[in-house]
Protein backbone atom coordinates (compact mmCIF):
# COMPACT_ATOMS: atom_id res chain seq x y z
CA UNK A 1 0.00 0.00 0.00
CA UNK A 2 2.50 2.42 0.78
CA UNK A 3 3.74 2.85 -3.19
CA UNK A 4 0.96 4.90 -3.87
CA UNK A 5 2.28 7.49 -1.14
CA UNK A 6 5.03 7.54 0.49
CA UNK A 7 5.80 7.47 4.25
CA UNK A 8 6.65 10.81 4.59
CA UNK A 9 4.10 12.18 2.40
CA UNK A 10 1.89 10.59 5.06
CA UNK A 11 3.39 12.29 7.45
CA UNK A 12 3.37 15.67 6.01
CA UNK A 13 -0.38 15.63 4.94
CA UNK A 14 -1.90 13.76 8.42
CA UNK A 15 0.99 13.93 10.96
CA UNK A 16 1.41 10.02 10.96
CA UNK A 17 5.00 9.15 11.65
CA UNK A 18 7.38 7.75 8.91
CA UNK A 19 8.38 4.81 11.33
CA UNK A 20 4.57 3.92 11.83
CA UNK A 21 4.41 0.15 11.16
CA UNK A 22 1.92 -1.08 8.76
CA UNK A 23 2.42 -4.53 8.39
CA UNK A 24 2.96 -7.56 10.67
CA UNK A 25 6.32 -8.28 10.58
CA UNK A 26 7.28 -4.83 10.96
CA UNK A 27 5.11 -4.22 14.09
CA UNK A 28 6.57 -7.60 15.93
CA UNK A 29 9.88 -6.48 15.25
CA UNK A 30 8.66 -2.72 16.92
CA UNK A 31 7.28 -4.58 19.64
CA UNK A 32 8.78 -4.77 23.51
CA UNK A 33 7.25 -7.52 25.52
CA UNK A 34 7.40 -7.90 29.73
CA UNK A 35 6.22 -11.23 31.04
CA UNK A 36 4.55 -9.30 34.68
CA UNK A 37 2.64 -12.78 36.52
CA UNK A 38 0.03 -12.79 39.53
CA UNK A 39 1.02 -14.95 42.66
CA UNK A 40 -0.99 -18.28 41.49
CA UNK A 41 -1.33 -19.63 37.89
CA UNK A 42 -2.69 -22.63 37.00
CA UNK A 43 -0.74 -25.01 35.13
CA UNK A 44 -2.76 -24.33 31.45
CA UNK A 45 -2.10 -20.18 32.03
CA UNK A 46 1.61 -21.36 32.34
CA UNK A 47 1.81 -23.33 29.76
CA UNK A 48 0.16 -21.30 27.41
CA UNK A 49 2.05 -18.00 28.59
CA UNK A 50 5.10 -19.52 28.02
CA UNK A 51 4.06 -20.53 24.68
CA UNK A 52 2.79 -16.97 23.96
CA UNK A 53 6.37 -15.45 25.06
CA UNK A 54 7.90 -17.88 22.87
CA UNK A 55 5.54 -17.33 19.70
CA UNK A 56 6.31 -13.79 20.00
CA UNK A 57 10.12 -14.15 20.52
CA UNK A 58 9.88 -16.16 16.96
CA UNK A 59 7.69 -13.16 15.23
CA UNK A 60 11.40 -10.73 16.23
CA UNK A 61 9.50 -9.21 19.44
CA UNK A 62 11.56 -8.57 21.92
CA UNK A 63 10.61 -10.25 25.54
CA UNK A 64 11.91 -9.82 29.02
CA UNK A 65 11.04 -12.12 31.80
CA UNK A 66 12.93 -9.93 34.48
CA UNK A 67 11.70 -7.39 36.59
CA UNK A 68 12.28 -3.68 34.87
CA UNK A 69 14.59 -1.53 36.67
CA UNK A 70 12.80 0.56 39.32
CA UNK A 71 9.96 -1.26 38.89
CA UNK A 72 8.24 0.57 36.88
CA UNK A 73 7.53 -0.55 33.09
CA UNK A 74 8.94 1.66 30.21
CA UNK A 75 6.73 3.75 28.41
CA UNK A 76 6.14 1.75 24.97
CA UNK A 77 6.46 -1.89 26.65
CA UNK A 78 3.41 -4.00 26.34
CA UNK A 79 2.82 -6.10 29.64
CA UNK A 80 1.44 -9.79 29.36
CA UNK A 81 -0.17 -10.13 33.14
CA UNK A 82 -1.86 -13.75 33.07
CA UNK A 83 -3.88 -14.95 36.22
CA UNK A 84 -5.84 -12.99 38.90
CA UNK A 85 -3.97 -9.87 40.86
CA UNK A 86 -4.47 -8.57 44.07
CA UNK A 87 -5.45 -4.65 44.12
CA UNK A 88 -1.68 -3.90 44.98
CA UNK A 89 -0.44 -5.89 42.28
CA UNK A 90 -2.01 -5.00 39.51
CA UNK A 91 0.31 -3.90 36.68
CA UNK A 92 -1.17 -0.68 36.62
CA UNK A 93 0.05 0.69 39.26
CA UNK A 94 3.85 -0.48 37.44
CA UNK A 95 3.01 1.36 34.05
CA UNK A 96 5.10 4.79 33.32
CA UNK A 97 3.03 6.29 31.60
CA UNK A 98 -1.42 6.22 31.13
CA UNK A 99 -1.38 6.05 27.42
CA UNK A 100 1.99 4.08 26.57
CA UNK A 101 1.73 0.92 28.10
CA UNK A 102 -0.69 -1.73 26.65
CA UNK A 103 -1.33 -4.62 29.68
CA UNK A 104 -3.30 -7.61 28.05
CA UNK A 105 -4.80 -9.68 31.04
CA UNK A 106 -4.32 -13.87 30.46
CA UNK A 107 -7.56 -15.63 31.91
CA UNK A 108 -8.08 -19.27 32.89
CA UNK A 109 -11.41 -19.12 31.83
CA UNK A 110 -14.35 -19.12 28.70
CA UNK A 111 -15.31 -15.47 27.67
CA UNK A 112 -18.14 -13.86 28.69
CA UNK A 113 -20.02 -14.08 25.63
CA UNK A 114 -21.81 -16.08 23.35
CA UNK A 115 -23.11 -16.89 20.00
CA UNK A 116 -26.07 -15.01 19.37
CA UNK A 117 -25.31 -12.16 21.91
CA UNK A 118 -25.96 -8.47 20.38
CA UNK A 119 -23.09 -6.73 19.97
CA UNK A 120 -23.61 -4.35 22.64
CA UNK A 121 -24.09 -7.02 25.07
CA UNK A 122 -21.08 -8.33 24.11
CA UNK A 123 -19.32 -5.21 24.29
CA UNK A 124 -20.64 -4.41 27.62
CA UNK A 125 -19.34 -8.09 28.99
CA UNK A 126 -15.26 -7.20 27.42
CA UNK A 127 -15.38 -3.83 28.56
CA UNK A 128 -16.69 -4.75 32.19
CA UNK A 129 -13.80 -6.85 32.62
CA UNK A 130 -11.13 -4.56 31.16
CA UNK A 131 -12.17 -1.84 33.89
CA UNK A 132 -12.49 -4.38 36.67
CA UNK A 133 -8.74 -5.61 36.14
CA UNK A 134 -7.43 -2.72 34.61
CA UNK A 135 -6.19 -3.77 31.42
CA UNK A 136 -6.56 -2.64 27.92
CA UNK A 137 -6.78 -6.46 26.09
CA UNK A 138 -7.93 -9.87 27.61
CA UNK A 139 -7.18 -12.77 26.72
CA UNK A 140 -9.44 -15.92 27.46
CA UNK A 141 -7.82 -19.75 27.91
CA UNK A 142 -9.74 -22.97 27.69
CA UNK A 143 -8.72 -26.29 27.37
CA UNK A 144 -8.39 -26.41 23.79
CA UNK A 145 -9.22 -22.99 22.69
CA UNK A 146 -7.73 -19.34 23.16
CA UNK A 147 -9.86 -15.72 22.78
CA UNK A 148 -8.95 -12.44 22.32
CA UNK A 149 -11.21 -9.92 23.56
CA UNK A 150 -10.53 -6.09 22.83
CA UNK A 151 -11.69 -2.25 23.85
CA UNK A 152 -13.89 -1.94 20.82
CA UNK A 153 -15.70 -5.29 21.18
CA UNK A 154 -13.74 -7.49 18.82
CA UNK A 155 -13.37 -10.92 19.77
CA UNK A 156 -11.35 -13.79 18.01
CA UNK A 157 -11.40 -17.37 18.82
CA UNK A 158 -8.45 -19.67 18.24
CA UNK A 159 -9.03 -23.48 18.61
CA UNK A 160 -5.85 -24.29 19.62
CA UNK A 161 -4.89 -25.12 23.39
CA UNK A 162 -1.43 -22.73 22.84
CA UNK A 163 -0.88 -19.93 20.89
CA UNK A 164 0.45 -20.62 17.00
CA UNK A 165 3.44 -18.03 16.16
CA UNK A 166 0.68 -17.33 12.76
CA UNK A 167 -1.98 -16.42 14.55
CA UNK A 168 0.44 -14.42 17.16
CA UNK A 169 1.90 -12.28 14.40
CA UNK A 170 -1.21 -12.06 12.21
CA UNK A 171 -3.81 -11.14 15.22
CA UNK A 172 -2.38 -10.77 18.62
CA UNK A 173 0.70 -8.13 17.08
CA UNK A 174 -1.54 -5.89 15.15
CA UNK A 175 -3.37 -5.20 18.45
CA UNK A 176 -0.34 -4.97 20.92
CA UNK A 177 0.98 -2.51 18.18
CA UNK A 178 -0.62 0.96 18.79
CA UNK A 179 -3.02 1.89 21.71
CA UNK A 180 -6.07 3.43 21.63
CA UNK A 181 -5.80 6.81 22.40
CA UNK A 182 -8.26 10.34 22.29
CA UNK A 183 -6.26 13.62 20.27
CA UNK A 184 -4.17 14.94 23.08
CA UNK A 185 -4.18 18.47 24.03
CA UNK A 186 -2.33 20.53 21.54
CA UNK A 187 -2.54 17.77 18.41
CA UNK A 188 -6.12 19.45 17.74
CA UNK A 189 -7.24 23.03 18.24
CA UNK A 190 -10.33 23.27 19.80
CA UNK A 191 -12.60 26.52 18.14
CA UNK A 192 -15.43 27.27 20.92
CA UNK A 193 -18.79 27.99 19.46
CA UNK A 194 -17.23 28.29 16.00
CA UNK A 195 -20.02 25.83 14.57
CA UNK A 196 -23.11 28.05 13.18
CA UNK A 197 -26.00 26.04 14.21
CA UNK A 198 -28.89 28.31 12.49
CA UNK A 199 -27.30 28.54 8.80
CA UNK A 200 -29.57 26.86 5.50
CA UNK A 201 -26.57 24.78 5.15
CA UNK A 202 -26.60 23.09 8.85
CA UNK A 203 -30.34 22.77 8.98
CA UNK A 204 -29.88 20.94 5.19
CA UNK A 205 -27.64 18.57 7.26
CA UNK A 206 -29.75 18.05 10.64
CA UNK A 207 -32.32 16.58 7.98
CA UNK A 208 -30.45 13.95 7.12
CA UNK A 209 -28.61 13.31 10.49
CA UNK A 210 -31.95 12.80 11.96
CA UNK A 211 -33.53 10.54 9.18
CA UNK A 212 -29.98 8.33 9.30
CA UNK A 213 -30.60 7.75 13.14
CA UNK A 214 -34.67 7.24 12.93
CA UNK A 215 -33.58 4.13 10.23
CA UNK A 216 -30.67 3.28 12.66
CA UNK A 217 -32.91 3.10 15.93
CA UNK A 218 -34.07 -0.43 14.82
CA UNK A 219 -30.96 -1.79 14.12
CA UNK A 220 -28.70 -3.29 17.16
CA UNK A 221 -25.43 -3.34 15.25
CA UNK A 222 -24.91 0.61 15.89
CA UNK A 223 -23.70 0.27 19.59
CA UNK A 224 -24.66 2.93 21.56
CA UNK A 225 -22.84 3.83 24.46
CA UNK A 226 -21.05 2.16 27.17
CA UNK A 227 -21.23 4.30 30.49
CA UNK A 228 -18.23 4.13 32.34
CA UNK A 229 -20.46 5.17 35.64
CA UNK A 230 -22.46 1.98 35.11
CA UNK A 231 -19.28 -0.39 35.38
CA UNK A 232 -17.42 -2.41 38.50
CA UNK A 233 -13.80 -1.02 39.12
CA UNK A 234 -12.35 -2.62 42.73
CA UNK A 235 -12.10 0.95 44.50
CA UNK A 236 -12.28 4.72 43.58
CA UNK A 237 -8.50 5.36 42.53
CA UNK A 238 -9.03 3.06 39.25
CA UNK A 239 -12.31 4.39 39.01
CA UNK A 240 -10.21 8.01 38.81
CA UNK A 241 -7.49 6.20 36.08
CA UNK A 242 -10.76 4.85 33.86
CA UNK A 243 -11.78 8.43 33.51
CA UNK A 244 -8.52 9.84 32.96
CA UNK A 245 -7.71 7.51 30.27
CA UNK A 246 -11.32 8.48 28.89
CA UNK A 247 -10.41 12.13 29.12
CA UNK A 248 -13.09 12.84 31.38
CA UNK A 249 -15.55 11.24 29.00
CA UNK A 250 -19.04 9.84 30.27
CA UNK A 251 -18.33 6.75 28.67
CA UNK A 252 -17.27 4.60 25.21
CA UNK A 253 -19.62 5.23 21.82
CA UNK A 254 -18.54 3.31 19.20
CA UNK A 255 -19.70 4.14 15.63
CA UNK A 256 -20.18 7.73 13.96
CA UNK A 257 -22.23 9.34 11.57
CA UNK A 258 -20.31 12.21 9.47
CA UNK A 259 -21.16 14.85 6.47
CA UNK A 260 -18.12 16.12 4.66
CA UNK A 261 -18.95 19.47 3.42
CA UNK A 262 -18.63 20.42 -0.51
CA UNK A 263 -15.36 20.16 -1.90
CA UNK A 264 -14.37 21.67 -5.63
CA UNK A 265 -11.46 19.76 -7.03
CA UNK A 266 -8.38 21.06 -8.24
CA UNK A 267 -6.86 18.90 -10.91
CA UNK A 268 -4.52 17.27 -10.33
CA UNK A 269 -1.64 16.73 -12.88
CA UNK A 270 1.21 14.85 -14.46
CA UNK A 271 4.68 15.53 -11.97
CA UNK A 272 7.02 15.83 -14.58
CA UNK A 273 5.50 19.29 -15.11
CA UNK A 274 6.39 20.32 -11.67
CA UNK A 275 9.88 18.35 -11.00
CA UNK A 276 11.77 19.74 -8.25
CA UNK A 277 8.95 22.42 -7.20
CA UNK A 278 8.82 20.76 -3.43
CA UNK A 279 5.17 22.38 -3.63
CA UNK A 280 4.28 21.61 0.31
CA UNK A 281 0.96 22.05 -1.04
CA UNK A 282 0.29 18.95 -3.30
CA UNK A 283 1.78 15.67 -2.63
CA UNK A 284 2.86 13.04 -5.01
CA UNK A 285 0.50 9.95 -6.00
CA UNK A 286 1.76 6.99 -7.77
CA UNK A 287 -1.89 5.32 -9.26
CA UNK A 288 -2.62 3.46 -12.32
CA UNK A 289 0.50 3.98 -13.93
CA UNK A 290 0.69 7.64 -13.45
CA UNK A 291 3.17 9.76 -11.17
CA UNK A 292 0.37 12.69 -10.66
CA UNK A 293 0.93 15.63 -8.31
CA UNK A 294 -2.49 16.00 -5.71
CA UNK A 295 -3.33 19.35 -4.03
CA UNK A 296 -4.31 18.84 -0.64
CA UNK A 297 -7.30 21.07 0.18
CA UNK A 298 -9.06 22.39 3.39
CA UNK A 299 -11.30 19.24 4.42
CA UNK A 300 -13.98 20.03 6.78
CA UNK A 301 -16.81 17.35 8.21
CA UNK A 302 -19.67 17.93 10.41
CA UNK A 303 -19.68 14.60 12.35
CA UNK A 304 -21.61 13.53 15.69
CA UNK A 305 -20.33 14.42 19.12
CA UNK A 306 -18.30 11.88 20.65
CA UNK A 307 -20.25 10.34 23.15
CA UNK A 308 -23.63 10.90 22.30
CA UNK A 309 -26.31 8.27 21.04
CA UNK A 310 -25.98 8.18 17.17
CA UNK A 311 -29.66 6.95 17.24
CA UNK A 312 -31.09 9.73 18.74
CA UNK A 313 -29.06 12.86 17.88
CA UNK A 314 -30.23 16.38 19.67
CA UNK A 315 -28.58 18.43 16.50
CA UNK A 316 -28.39 21.23 19.30
CA UNK A 317 -25.35 19.87 20.50
CA UNK A 318 -24.86 16.48 19.06
CA UNK A 319 -23.06 17.44 16.19
CA UNK A 320 -19.84 19.05 15.72
CA UNK A 321 -17.33 19.88 12.54
CA UNK A 322 -13.91 19.05 12.07
CA UNK A 323 -11.49 18.89 9.64
CA UNK A 324 -7.83 19.36 8.35
CA UNK A 325 -6.83 23.04 7.08
CA UNK A 326 -2.80 23.54 6.13
CA UNK A 327 -1.80 19.85 7.66
CA UNK A 328 -3.38 20.89 10.84
CA UNK A 329 -6.14 19.22 12.59
CA UNK A 330 -9.35 21.23 14.28
CA UNK A 331 -12.85 21.12 16.50
CA UNK A 332 -15.26 23.76 16.01
CA UNK A 333 -18.21 23.35 18.80
CA UNK A 334 -21.58 24.31 17.87
CA UNK A 335 -23.03 28.10 19.26
CA UNK A 336 -25.18 27.74 22.77
CA UNK A 337 -24.35 24.43 23.31
CA UNK A 338 -25.41 23.84 26.86
CA UNK A 339 -23.93 23.99 30.03
CA UNK A 340 -22.33 20.94 31.36
CA UNK A 341 -22.17 19.25 28.50
CA UNK A 342 -18.94 17.48 27.25
CA UNK A 343 -17.33 17.87 23.90
CA UNK A 344 -14.28 15.97 23.25
CA UNK A 345 -12.64 15.60 20.35
CA UNK A 346 -13.44 11.45 18.53
CA UNK A 347 -11.26 8.73 19.02
CA UNK A 348 -11.37 8.38 15.15
CA UNK A 349 -10.70 11.86 14.23
CA UNK A 350 -8.04 10.99 12.47
CA UNK A 351 -9.65 8.48 10.47
CA UNK A 352 -12.83 10.80 9.65
CA UNK A 353 -9.80 13.47 8.51
CA UNK A 354 -7.87 10.77 6.52
CA UNK A 355 -11.34 9.75 4.41
CA UNK A 356 -12.39 13.21 3.89
CA UNK A 357 -8.62 13.93 2.52
CA UNK A 358 -8.91 11.08 0.49
CA UNK A 359 -12.50 12.08 -1.21
CA UNK A 360 -10.47 14.98 -2.40
CA UNK A 361 -7.73 13.57 -3.19
CA UNK A 362 -9.89 11.34 -5.56
CA UNK A 363 -11.92 13.90 -6.93
CA UNK A 364 -8.72 15.61 -7.93
CA UNK A 365 -7.47 12.58 -9.65
CA UNK A 366 -10.86 11.40 -11.97
CA UNK A 367 -10.70 15.38 -13.06
CA UNK A 368 -7.26 14.73 -14.29
CA UNK A 369 -7.27 11.06 -15.64
CA UNK A 370 -11.55 11.20 -16.23
CA UNK A 371 -12.96 14.82 -16.63
CA UNK A 372 -16.28 14.83 -15.68
CA UNK A 373 -16.42 11.99 -13.44
CA UNK A 374 -19.84 11.68 -11.67
CA UNK A 375 -17.88 11.18 -8.04
CA UNK A 376 -16.18 14.27 -8.60
CA UNK A 377 -19.87 16.39 -9.53
CA UNK A 378 -20.99 15.20 -6.60
CA UNK A 379 -18.80 15.92 -4.08
CA UNK A 380 -18.60 19.49 -5.52
CA UNK A 381 -22.56 20.01 -5.44
CA UNK A 382 -23.10 17.66 -1.84
CA UNK A 383 -20.00 16.16 -0.48
CA UNK A 384 -20.27 12.94 0.68
CA UNK A 385 -21.10 10.73 3.88
CA UNK A 386 -19.19 8.28 6.64
CA UNK A 387 -20.80 6.12 8.38
CA UNK A 388 -18.98 3.67 10.75
CA UNK A 389 -20.16 0.31 12.99
CA UNK A 390 -18.64 -2.39 14.46
CA UNK A 391 -19.88 -4.67 12.48
CA UNK A 392 -19.88 -5.98 8.68
CA UNK A 393 -21.77 -5.85 5.04
CA UNK A 394 -23.31 -8.99 3.66
CA UNK A 395 -22.28 -9.15 -0.21
CA UNK A 396 -25.69 -7.97 -1.44
CA UNK A 397 -25.20 -4.86 0.78
CA UNK A 398 -22.76 -2.95 -0.97
CA UNK A 399 -23.80 0.06 -2.78
CA UNK A 400 -23.75 0.50 -6.39
CA UNK A 401 -20.13 1.98 -7.16
CA UNK A 402 -18.35 0.90 -4.20
CA UNK A 403 -15.58 -0.79 -4.17
CA UNK A 404 -14.44 -2.78 -0.95
CA UNK A 405 -10.83 -2.64 0.48
CA UNK A 406 -9.57 -4.06 4.11
CA UNK A 407 -9.99 -7.32 4.28
CA UNK A 408 -6.25 -8.09 4.58
CA UNK A 409 -5.22 -5.83 6.52
CA UNK A 410 -3.86 -6.38 10.20
CA UNK A 411 -6.25 -6.26 12.59
CA UNK A 412 -5.33 -2.70 14.11
CA UNK A 413 -7.26 -1.36 16.83
CA UNK A 414 -9.35 1.57 15.88
CA UNK A 415 -8.05 5.00 16.69
CA UNK A 416 -4.74 4.08 15.70
CA UNK A 417 -2.74 5.72 13.19
CA UNK A 418 -2.18 2.76 10.99
CA UNK A 419 -6.33 2.53 11.01
CA UNK A 420 -5.56 6.10 9.46
CA UNK A 421 -2.93 5.22 7.07
CA UNK A 422 -5.06 2.40 5.92
CA UNK A 423 -8.17 4.42 5.44
CA UNK A 424 -6.21 6.81 2.99
CA UNK A 425 -4.34 4.06 1.72
CA UNK A 426 -7.43 1.62 0.79
CA UNK A 427 -9.40 4.11 -0.71
CA UNK A 428 -6.72 5.39 -3.44
CA UNK A 429 -5.72 1.47 -3.90
CA UNK A 430 -10.08 1.33 -4.65
CA UNK A 431 -9.53 3.93 -7.00
CA UNK A 432 -6.89 2.37 -8.94
CA UNK A 433 -8.74 -0.91 -9.02
CA UNK A 434 -11.79 0.97 -10.54
CA UNK A 435 -9.64 3.10 -13.04
CA UNK A 436 -8.03 0.03 -14.69
CA UNK A 437 -11.32 -1.71 -14.77
CA UNK A 438 -13.22 1.22 -16.47
CA UNK A 439 -15.54 1.00 -13.52
CA UNK A 440 -16.99 3.76 -12.06
CA UNK A 441 -15.96 4.91 -8.46
CA UNK A 442 -18.68 6.22 -5.86
CA UNK A 443 -17.35 5.66 -2.82
CA UNK A 444 -15.63 2.67 -0.89
CA UNK A 445 -16.32 0.35 2.05
CA UNK A 446 -13.47 0.26 4.17
CA UNK A 447 -13.37 -2.97 5.92
CA UNK A 448 -11.23 -3.06 9.60
CA UNK A 449 -10.84 -6.52 10.37
CA UNK A 450 -11.91 -7.44 14.05
CA UNK A 451 -13.10 -4.05 14.48
CA UNK A 452 -15.68 -2.87 11.86
CA UNK A 453 -16.34 -0.82 9.16
CA UNK A 454 -16.36 2.29 7.17
CA UNK A 455 -18.82 3.32 4.21
CA UNK A 456 -18.04 6.34 2.36
CA UNK A 457 -19.41 8.05 -0.71
CA UNK A 458 -22.09 10.18 -2.28
CA UNK A 459 -24.55 8.33 -0.81
CA UNK A 460 -26.59 10.55 1.96
CA UNK A 461 -26.25 9.38 5.65
CA UNK A 462 -30.45 8.05 5.42
CA UNK A 463 -29.43 6.44 2.20
CA UNK A 464 -26.15 4.58 3.52
CA UNK A 465 -28.88 3.76 6.75
CA UNK A 466 -31.46 2.64 4.25
CA UNK A 467 -28.84 0.25 2.52
CA UNK A 468 -27.49 -1.18 5.41
CA UNK A 469 -31.01 -2.06 7.14
CA UNK A 470 -32.25 -3.60 3.59
CA UNK A 471 -34.00 -0.86 1.55
CA UNK A 472 -35.81 0.39 4.19
CA UNK A 473 -37.46 3.96 2.75
CA UNK A 474 -36.10 7.22 3.17
CA UNK A 475 -38.17 10.03 3.79
CA UNK A 476 -36.61 13.27 4.48
CA UNK A 477 -38.50 14.68 7.95
CA UNK A 478 -38.25 18.63 8.34
CA UNK A 479 -35.39 20.22 10.44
Amino acid sequence: MTEIISPASLHRILGIAPSTPLCPADMASALKVAFCRAPDLSPRLERFTAALLDALRSCGSSVSTEPEPGGRYAPGTVVIAPGTFPDHLLPINRVSTLYNNIIVGVFDEPPPVFPGDLPQKTLDAVVGRLAWDMVHLVIYVTEGSWTVCSMNGGVTTFDTPVPDPVDVIGSLVPKLTAQVVPPRAGEIDIRHGALDTSSDRFIALVRDFRESARIWEGNPLLMNHTSREDLAYRNDFYRKIVARYLDERTGMSYGFLARQLPSLPSTAHDTDADAGTGDDSAVEVRIAGKNLLVPIPEVRVVTTRSGCRKTSIDCRHDLVETGLTRGRIWLSTPQGIPEGTSVRPSFDTLTIVAHALGNAMVSSILQALRPGDLFTKRLASGGASMTHWHHYLEEDQVPDGHRVHGCENPPVSCSTPQSAAYSLLGKLGALERAIIDGMEFLGDIHVEPGHGTNLVGTLTLAEAAAQLNGGMAVSVSPA
